[in-house]
């Protein structure tokens, strides 16, 4: 199934794609036209902590498909599939892009010294722009905040502070069963969907903040800081989520082209280093970190007031956003 929030006559609502995603099926409607169990979908929250028996439900609820619980998708507003996870997590999984980013802020570093060569040389010498042995030992990742999520079609209005505008092109699942210590290959049972992640980063005060070696605190966590969506789709339609196409789009242009097949730390490591004496929670969203070449940092392009930025992965598939920067 294809998952969805959205905004209906009374409030948000819980629903799921048909007919290659132009109608949504209201699953509370559905329910409540069946006479069957509606509590499961009051949110999208309560369908992940009902489980395997939520989700079997939903599935009969597509199956009968009543007509009085389907709309179109065009005169609904689509929000964040997930609008407050119960927590948001982000690791740094692909090495190309790791590379890439520290290749180009060691390159910005030198432009901006009185003397490059030696700013160079120096750097070098310190091993800088080099990925740290502890990455390929085991993955890294940072919290943020779950108040912050935006949804597709949103306008981000850019953080007051920052002038240097980001996106990040990620992929994300979303945790549907309580778990501690979860081994590697039991992972996968604790995954209840895929959504698109996009880690919008306000690149001047994060290089400012992370000085300190800590963060990034506010280069990532602002209003909106993170966009979720468009849906969640179930692992029974994904078979193989490391074999996905990850393109980014900036006003109609192509600016990143990766793929899933080259995550480095896969989502079930992740989910296992997370859990280790810790119990995970359904609806916590797990971040997947960049795709080599998603960003605008590693191109050293930024983002212009106005911009839209589109992001695609496949067989999710695309979540678009405006950029809106206020004037200095």
């Amino acid at each position: 199934m294809r998952l969805v929030s959205y905004i209906g006559s009374s409030g948000t609502r819980v629903g799921a794609f048909l007919d290659d995603d132009l109608k949504i099926i209201d699953l509370l409607e559905a329910a409540q036209i069946r006479s069957t169990a509606d509590a499961l979908f009051r949110s999208m929250m309560s369908l992940i902590e009902a489980g395997q028996d939520g989700l079997n439900s939903a599935r009969d609820l597509v199956a009968a498909c009543p007509p009085g619980a389907v709309v179109r998708t065009e005169d609904v507003r689509l929000v964040a599939p997930l609008p407050v996870p119960a927590q948001i997590r982000d690791f740094l999984s692909f090495e190309q892009h790791f590379a890439n980013a520290m290749a180009m802020q060691m390159e910005v570093l030198i432009a901006q010294s009185g003397d490059p060569v030696e700013m160079r040389n120096t750097l070098e010498a310190r091993g800088y722009g080099k990925i740290p042995p502890v990455w390929y030992e085991r993955p890294i990742y940072y919290t943020t905040s779950r108040f912050l999520v935006s949804g597709p079609d949103e306008e981000i209005c850019w953080p007051s502070y920052s002038r240097t505008a980001d996106y990040e092109l990620e992929m994300a699942v979303i945790i549907g069963k309580t778990g501690r210590d979860i081994t590697e290959d039991e992972a996968h049972s604790h995954i209840f969907g895929y959504t698109i992640y996009n880690d919008w980063s306000a690149r001047d005060t994060q290089a400012k903040v992370m000085e300190g070696r800590l963060g990034p605190g506010r280069g990532k966590e602002f209003d909106q800081g993170v966009t979720l969506g468009p849906c969640i789709v179930t692992p029974d339609e994904i078979p193989d989520p490391y074999d996905l196409a990850m393109k980014a789009y900036v006003n109609g242009e192509q600016w990143s082209d990766g793929s899933s097949a080259t995550m480095y730390h896969r989502f079930e490591r992740c989910i296992a280093e997370l859990s280790l004496s810790q119990t995970l929670w359904p609806g916590e969203v797990i971040g997947s970190g960049t795709v080599g070449t998603g960003c605008g940092l590693e191109q050293n392009r930024f983002l212009n007031d106005g911009d839209v930025v589109e992001l695609y992965v496949e067989k999710i598939g695309w979540l678009r956003n405006r950029v809106h920067i206020k004037p200095a």
